[in-house]
């Protein structure tokens, strides 16, 4: 998943930005809602974490101008502003989620892995189509019962497809599921990787849920659930 991250403290920016991409993230990490407001209209995002405390425009008005704009991923904030008041404000002003300063990396995780299942429609860490399970936590999939051995690309794309399912997903939002940044993208590995994708999950049982939507994008046509 691409996620943004709102930080104004540089190690912990960082850190987020390591460890979060240690999990398979493509990750926007930025020190101030300016930047933060230029990225998200430049890219698609699936989750944002945000500082309340941030130079300049605050967290708090962040959220309220990104819910403004229409946005409709979810929101974590991450914060040293613990009262119950605080709390209270930020989901007031479009958060969905709230994470009080100091915190472990494994809550963190699994609230932001949460959110996602939610937003995606699903409350299980693991997602099903048919023949195919896919296990979030994990991130494995699985054709009647055995590994598919995907690669890291092969199974961020997959995931993405899954958790739209039914939805036409343009090459664009699968590149930035990849690449950080703009220079490493090329839309002809998108191709490959898909090709690859479906060889797999055909697996010799003519098991083929990605249909190519000509000049959109990919179409994982089986309900997932």
């Amino acid at each position: 998943m691409k996620l943004l991250v709102v930080e104004d403290e540089a190690l912990l920016r960082h850190h987020l930005y390591m460890r979060l991409g240690e999990q398979g993230h493509v990750v926007d990490a930025v020190a101030d809602a300016e930047e933060a407001l230029y990225r998200v209209a430049e890219y698609n995002h699936d989750l944002a974490v945000i500082d309340l405390g941030l130079p300049g425009m605050s967290g708090l008005e962040l959220i309220r101008t990104l819910r403004e704009q229409g946005k409709v991923f979810p929101i974590l904030i991450l914060t040293a502003r613990g009262s119950w008041q605080n709390k209270v404000e930020g989901l007031a002003a479009g958060a969905d989620d709230y994470l009080v300063k100091p915190f472990q990396f494994e809550e963190l995780e699994a609230r932001l892995n949460a959110l996602l299942r939610r937003s995606s429609g699903f409350v299980q860490s693991t997602i099903g189509a048919g023949p195919l399970l896919l296990d979030i936590n994990r991130k494995q999939a699985l054709l009647n019962d055995e590994p598919l051995g995907l690669t890291a690309y092969e199974y961020r794309i997959l995931e993405y497809l899954m958790r739209y399912h039914q939805q036409v997903v343009a090459k664009e939002r699968l590149i930035e599921q990849l690449y950080p940044d703009d220079e490493e993208r090329d839309p002809n590995v998108i191709e490959v990787l898909v090709g690859r994708l479906r060889r797999k999950l055909d697996g010799g049982i003519g098991f083929k849920p990605i249909d190519t939507v000509r000049g959109q994008g990919y179409l994982f046509t089986e309900v997932c659930r």
